[in-house]
């Protein structure tokens, strides 16, 4: 069983940087990969970046690339998403989720695809 927790979300103003965390809960969690994701009201949930936990390899939206990066520390079990230049459309739930299967279909983009999920963390930003 895996249990996800992030934190770091606020209210920030537009341009201001943020980085989230996720913490694992979880001995073994060599095996999964980490994945972010947010949901803004009214809209679906939307892939932002993902990172396999043991290579490290990261694939991220286009949307986001270039300004969003996914990292995480191995010795504390946690994975980040540190943001820049944050925009008002930036506004939204972000959650952690973790896919214990990516070695058999490849980092997947659709939420389905996650076994695990934290309870999120709201963003605001600001104009």
């Amino acid at each position: 069983q895996v249990q996800l927790g992030e934190s770091g979300g606020g209210s920030v103003q537009a341009g201001d940087s943020l980085r989230l965390s996720c913490a694992a809960s979880y001995h073994s969690f060599s095996n999964n990969a980490m994945a972010w994701f947010r949901q803004a009201p009214g809209k679906e949930r939307e892939f932002l970046a993902a990172i396999t936990w043991s290579g490290g390899l990261t694939v991220y939206a286009d949307s986001v690339k270039g300004r969003f990066t996914i990292s995480r520390d191995i010795t504390k079990s946690t994975g980040y998403l540190q943001m820049y230049g944050l925009k008002p459309e930036d506004t939204a739930v972000y959650s952690c989720a973790a896919d214990v299967d990516w070695r058999t279909h490849g980092i997947q983009f659709e939420p389905e695809a996650y076994e695990y999920w934290g309870q999120g963390t709201q963003v605001t930003v600001s104009s």
